[in-house]
């Protein structure tokens, strides 16, 4: 019996460390908006707009089909403020995947991602429009097998996107509208996703702090853009 009471206190102190490692950036978490291990795919509400979403070994698969000349994209039905989303992956043969946030009437930002970068940026929000991308830091990496934790802080004007040990922010207008949809995407076959959550945040009281530890919004562009679809008249994940 005391052995099993240590053995439940060690876990939970184990708990404890790793939570405090995750130090406060941008945002501090506040009430569970939504969140999900996947371990039995992405059923409702997720919403599949192209490819193959499947449970997989206890994990939610995302997979391009060619028929539909698009990456693969699923969404959450969500309107949000601000808030921070968290989650882990691991490629298994795709060539990008994201997490995407949508404004009302269009693209607003996203953490794109690649097995060689990692790129946090204010996305084009009317494509044939004037309004272009805006890249905050496009770092070179190598994400080499096994899984990777992801993070995306939105408060106020401000993004934060972290990908294992990368952090980079940026600040935008576009940023204070609505934001909606939160979804993956994938471009080839195929990429692993588990343990998904979603909060409410508000701003770091210590932000300010943690500002000047971090680059600059296009301080950190050193790894060209990712190709888009090499198949003519094929669309990346949106």
């Amino acid at each position: 019996m005391k052995h099993t009471s240590l053995l439940t206190l060690t876990l939970a102190l184990a708990a404890f460390t790793a939570r405090a490692e995750d130090k406060p950036l941008l945002a501090i978490p506040g009430k569970v908006i939504y969140e999900n291990n996947l371990s039995s795919g992405a059923g409702a509400p997720w919403k599949a707009a192209k490819g193959k979403w499947e449970p997989v070994d206890g994990v939610l698969r995302g997979s391009e089909l060619e028929a539909d000349k698009h990456g693969a994209v699923t969404r959450l039905p969500n309107n949000l403020k601000d808030f921070v989303i968290e989650y882990e992956f691991k490629f298994s043969g795709a060539k990008t995947t994201s997490l995407s946030i949508n404004s009302i009437k269009g693209h607003m930002a996203r953490i794109l991602i690649t097995p060689k970068s990692v790129t946090v940026q204010r996305d084009d929000s009317d494509h044939k429009g004037p309004d272009k991308a805006v890249v905050f830091a496009r770092f070179p990496t190598e994400l080499g097998e096994g899984w990777h934790k992801v993070r995306l802080e939105m408060v106020g004007d401000k993004i934060l996107g972290k990908v294992d040990d990368l952090v980079a922010w940026g600040a935008n207008d576009l940023f204070m509208t609505e934001k909606a949809n939160p979804g993956f995407t994938v471009s080839g076959q195929s990429v692993d996703f588990r343990n998904f959550s979603m909060s409410e945040a508000t701003l770091n009281p210590a932000w300010e702090e943690v500002k000047v530890t971090l680059p600059k919004p296009g301080e950190k562009v050193a790894a060209p853009a990712p190709a888009k679809g090499a198949v003519k008249g094929k669309k990346q994940a949106e």
